[in-house]
């Protein structure tokens, strides 16, 4: 918001320079920009307004922040109500040659229509110079006076040319089916049903809240006006505005939220200022809708929640003149304060929001750099932050980089991770790249994958702890994890290897260990989006958690990864790993007394996955068994065609003395026997 320092002080008599009020603004939660020269003897203030503070996009906004942070009175009150009653229907004065219907008064509560006679010429030399400091072009007298009082009191206008209305007729309603308007910027729109437009008794001739129409601009033949000063639902503003792709000054205020109690005003300062300039003379204000039906937001603020909040005690005339100088009403009570909340302040909702108000202008420097009293212990931790936690020192200790990708992508992107019928679309996209709710995590693991690869890095380990959604199971937690390149860094002590299956899967077994799982079964199968023969699935009590492999090299490709861009990837479930996992873990004291190992080669069926043979050696070996894997598998001579030779370890031990042969023995002969049964195993 640029403000011009002439303008500021006919609200409010400021002696300080331009430069003493940016910095004393700034400490009231305002980035100045930029403090710059306008002609001889003014300066143009550049203030960065947050879009919660709509209320500060205009002159009178601003100066009643700077009012208030220098502790002077303000020359004049811009709340008082304008032309019109209080109640419902229509009013006039003279001779109103309009009428002015709310077909939809939920959207539109309060139209406020001014009949002017004018004459078309350029505005003066002093108001074009105002509004080419606030960054506004000039156009005319009349269209001027509109963008002068938007400057000024940040209510929106709009100038209708009154020969063009037909029926001498506005209608504030919701466009028909099929209807289209030609908007001052030469383009034609279609409307649809949800979108307000103002009407003539025809026609739509503007959108509300957005642009005016082509056809009831104002012209150099123009000779009498509807000024058009109204409040509109923010939603409905917005809604139509990104509909259309259309944004504007009036667009940016009335989505934010204006005052509902400002349009009779601004519509009595645009008539005033219009004779003041000899551009017109007014004939008749008219009034559709109404104020009886605004209820003002009451807010209770207690001394000991600012207190509280703010480290430090506030007096109460101090808290009294930063909230009656910024506009709130105040009433006493016991042990604080009722304070009414004026309609510009959309902001202000709650009790903390005063307070903020309250530290702003008391000044944040005197806020204390100390951690507030606890009045009661914290709650309990979250147990699946903790186990985030743990996670995050898993995959950072096994070389792995967090990363934190979006969570809207785009369709195409999404597609090969599920059914097109299973996506979550975003209804008001920012652009097609974020067009739904990723269905897995992947997606956008990959993309950081090519970013990478594309600055020249080769080895990539990226792991994300994320959410991924659809129609069918809505949210769901999942750790994922990519991996491409090489195992390990070039030493001069030996070379590398390419990443291969048997590394993605031992990041898997790291997770699943961590979560407090000493056993789970592996299947030789995967989703689509992983290379068949390359792929697992994870199980664990019969429900499958999460599966990892070998990407499809046509996603890379989609990325922009070339196809000897070998990236493995896995991504487990996070929610379903912590609902069977155990509520504590256990800590075991080391081991006192020795280990027994004993080796065991045996041919199976090549088909026979070695996870099964690792689960019955569990399920028939003695409570002994502290360990079992495999070291060895070998196909080729000496092994019958169709058959594998698989060696196994297994390591017994016992906690409380030494094992002797003959338990080990038995133990082994148990296991021989039943992996003879079970798998038709043949001990070599």
């Amino acid at each position: 918001m640029k403000v011009l320092l002439s303008w500021l002080r006919e609200f409010v008599e400021i002696r300080e320079s331009a430069d003493e009020i940016a910095r004393v603004m700034s400490l009231r939660g305002f980035a100045v920009e930029g403090v710059e020269l306008f002609g001889i003897g003014d300066w143009v203030i550049d203030f960065e307004v947050t879009g919660n503070r709509p209320d500060c996009m205009s002159v009178a906004g601003m100066a009643r922040e700077i009012a208030t942070a220098f502790q002077l009175p303000l020359k004049a009150d811009q709340g008082s109500r304008g032309p019109g009653p209080a109640g419902d229907g229509n009013a006039s004065a003279g001779e109103p040659g309009i009428s002015i219907t709310l077909e939809n008064p939920d959207l539109c509560p309060y139209y406020a229509g001014g009949m002017v006679d004018v004459t078309v010429a350029p505005s003066p030399d002093w108001m074009q110079a105002r509004l080419k400091a606030g960054g506004v072009r000039p156009i005319s007298n009349i269209v001027d006076v509109t963008n002068y009082v938007l400057l000024e009191l940040g209510q929106p206008m709009h100038a209708f040319d009154a020969a063009t209305l037909e029926k001498n007729e506005v209608r504030v309603r919701t466009a028909r089916d099929g209807e289209r308007l030609k908007t001052l910027d030469g383009q034609v729109r279609p409307l649809t049903a949800d979108m307000l437009v103002i009407a003539d008794g025809v026609r739509p001739v503007g959108i509300a809240g957005v642009m005016g129409g082509a056809d009831s601009e104002v012209t150099d033949s123009t000779r009498s006006i509807v000024l058009e000063s109204a409040y509109f639902n923010p939603l409905s503003v917005r809604r139509t505005s990104r509909k259309l792709g259309l944004k504007t000054e009036a667009s940016t205020r009335f989505e934010r939220g204006t005052d509902r109690m400002l349009p009779g005003v601004a519509l009595l300062r645009a008539c005033a200022l219009l004779e003041q300039i000899g551009a017109g003379t007014p004939r008749a204000n008219v009034v559709a809708g109404g104020l009886a039906n605004v209820q003002a937001r009451v807010i209770t603020l207690r001394r000991q929640r600012v207190t509280a909040l703010l480290g430090i005690t506030v007096a109460d005339a101090d808290i009294s003149r930063i909230l009656v100088s910024l506009g709130f009403e105040l009433a006493p009570l016991p042990d604080g304060w009722s304070v009414t909340v004026p309609p510009r302040r959309v902001d202000v909702a709650r009790e903390v929001d005063l307070i903020e108000e309250i530290a702003r202008h008391n000044g944040f420097d005197r806020i204390p750099g100390r951690f507030p009293a606890l009045l009661q212990p914290p709650a309990a931790v979250d147990p699946r932050i903790t186990r985030a936690r743990q996670l995050r020192a898993v995959m950072t200790g096994a070389g792995f980089s967090e990363a934190n990708t979006f969570g809207f992508i785009a369709r195409s992107a999404a597609a090969p991770f599920g059914d097109d019928s299973a996506l979550v679309a975003i209804a008001n996209p920012l652009s097609e790249n974020f067009g739904v709710l990723r269905p897995s995590v992947l997606p956008g693991l990959v993309g950081a994958v090519a970013y990478n690869r594309h600055r020249e890095q080769r080895d990539i380990r990226l792991f994300e702890i994320g959410a991924r959604f659809t129609r069918s199971a809505g949210e769901e937690r999942t750790i994922a994890a990519v991996w491409a390149g090489a195992t390990g860094s070039d030493h001069w002590g030996g070379g590398t290897r390419p990443v291969d299956f048997f590394d993605i899967s031992g990041i898997a077994e790291r997770i699943v260990l961590a979560m407090g799982f000493l056993h789970y079964r592996v299947e030789p199968r995967g989703p689509a989006w992983f290379v068949p023969g390359r792929a697992a699935t994870l199980m664990i009590k019969g429900m499958p958690f999460g599966s990892l492999g070998l990407l499809s090299p046509a996603i890379g490709e989609q990325h922009g990864l070339s196809a000897a861009d070998a990236v493995y990837a896995l991504e487990l479930d996070f929610d379903r790993l912590e609902s069977f996992a155990p509520q504590q873990m256990a800590v075991h004291a080391l081991p006192r007394f020795p280990s027994v190992s004993r080796d065991i080669s045996i041919l199976v069926d090549e088909a026979l996955p070695a996870a099964e043979v690792r689960e019955t050696i569990r399920e028939t070996a003695p409570s002994l068994l502290a360990r079992v894997r495999e070291f060895d598998r070998y196909q080729g001579k000496g092994v019958p065609e169709g058959k594998v030779s698989l060696s196994l370890r297994l390591t017994f031990r016992s906690p409380d003395r030494t094992l002797t042969d003959a338990e080990v023995q038995q133990a082994m002969d148990d296991v021989l026997r039943a992996v003879r049964e079970k798998h038709g195993a043949v001990q070599r």
